[in-house]
């Protein structure tokens, strides 16, 4: 499991703008994509170290990392 800082879109939607890999910090630079399933959303993310796909799961609100797509 991940920690995830969100920040609010102008639309009003959260997206992930800090990942927290334990103490370490990884901000997020960029949103490349997101999707929608079932009580789920991903995110797939670009940081200084390569690109991340990140899970939230709105019934029990937590973030799980699903995906290292690289550097």
């Amino acid at each position: 499991m991940v920690r995830v800082e969100t920040t609010t879109t102008a639309a009003g939607d959260f997206e992930p703008g800090v990942i927290w890999f334990g103490s370490r910090r990884v901000e997020v630079q960029a949103v490349s994509d997101r999707w929608y399933g079932a009580a789920q959303r991903w995110w797939k993310v670009e940081t200084s170290e390569g690109s991340y796909v990140l899970r939230y799961d709105e019934e029990v609100r937590t973030w799980e990392l699903a995906a290292v797509v690289g550097r």
